[in-house]
């Protein structure tokens, strides 16, 4: 990933800053990694690799500039993590299915977890950018959703562990902000996709892609009209990457808005993989939100951020990843 800069053409973090990374194994996490280690920072990666996977960071583990260490967010900070100057928070399973197999954890990860972060950020004098979510508006009684809108969260359902916990975790954010001066930025992701996202971990894209590729039926939820937003992750990255070195708190919603239904997805990616599986139908799981659209007019003005690549381009890149890796699966030389 090349340096991104920011409006003027430069970055203001010094080559040499160190940053923490948590969740850095993590699928946005390990692009993350790669972005700042090509802006000169040295790179401290945390993960307790429940959802991350350290293949995601093989290119970088010999780079004089990184370092990954295996940890828990929700235990205090390793001695290497003393002094960061920038933390990016983005410790916490990310799919439904992920987040739903370990529910306690998800919610831990998300309050126990923010606060250690809070409290190192406090200590080392550190920026701490946390990684929040869209799944914060719930099934959104507005469209698109705006960062003014407080959300329609059902807090007892099968999807609170995760929509509550991020809720927890901002507002966490801002009480230290508020109480302790600390500096904060809060980024609401939305569904982000691209390569090394895994093909078991739940998520739509690479469901999609996963059983176009292998010939299987692609599981359509309800009636295949609900929405989603995807945006590509080194839009993503730049995004999280431009809020950080802002002077903005946030919260700032960083995603497409480009709506999509699940339905053209799924024709999407039988189309770009030339699959000839079938769309079957399967109940709507409870709380699913029927349309999910940023507003990004925030990150617009205060960041110049817009994304730019299509949802097309985007696919074809993922697919293309996804194809690399089966090959080098099924390659006699190549793990087994």
């Amino acid at each position: 990933m090349s340096p991104i800069g920011t409006a003027a053409g430069r970055s203001p973090i010094a080559a040499g800053e160190r940053v923490l990374v948590t969740g850095g194994a993590g699928f946005i996490g390990s692009h993350l990694c790669e972005c700042l280690l090509a802006q000169g920072c040295e790179v401290l990666a945390l993960d307790n690799l429940s959802s991350g996977h350290t293949q995601n960071l093989a290119p970088l583990l010999s780079h004089p500039r990184f370092r990954f260490m295996r940890a828990d967010v929700c235990a205090s900070p390793p001695p290497q993590a003393e002094g960061v100057q920038r933390i990016f928070n983005l410790a916490c399973p990310a799919s439904p299915a992920q987040y739903q197999r370990m529910p306690v954890q998800t919610v831990l990860t998300s309050a126990l977890g923010v606060w250690q972060m809070l409290e190192l950020a406090q200590r080392s004098g550190a920026r701490l950018l946390q990684a929040s979510t869209s799944e914060v508006y719930g099934d959104a009684l507005q469209h698109p959703q705006r960062e003014e809108d407080w959300g329609h969260v059902n807090p007892l359902g099968p999807r609170a562990c995760y929509d509550e916990g991020k809720r927890c975790a901002e507002a966490m954010l801002l009480a230290y902000a508020r109480q302790y001066g600390t500096t904060v930025r809060i980024a609401r992701l939305f569904n982000t996709y691209g390569p090394r996202l895994q093909p078991g971990d739940g998520r739509v894209v690479s469901n999609f892609i996963r059983q176009a590729l292998q010939g299987e039926d692609l599981t359509l939820y309800g009636d295949g009209h609900q929405t989603r937003s995807f945006c590509y992750v080194d839009d993503t990255v730049r995004g999280l990457w431009l809020l950080m070195e802002s002077g903005h708190e946030g919260p700032v919603n960083l995603g497409n808005p480009v709506e999509c239904s699940m339905r053209e997805l799924a024709e999407r990616v039988l189309a770009i993989t030339g699959s000839r599986s079938r769309l079957v139908h399967r109940p709507l799981p409870q709380d699913d939100p029927r349309r999910r659209r940023p507003d990004i007019a925030r990150a617009a003005q205060w960041l110049g951020w817009r994304p730019e690549i299509g949802l097309d381009e985007g696919l074809a890149r993922t697919v293309a990843e996804f194809r690399a890796r089966a090959g080098a699966l099924r390659s006699p030389s190549g793990p087994t």
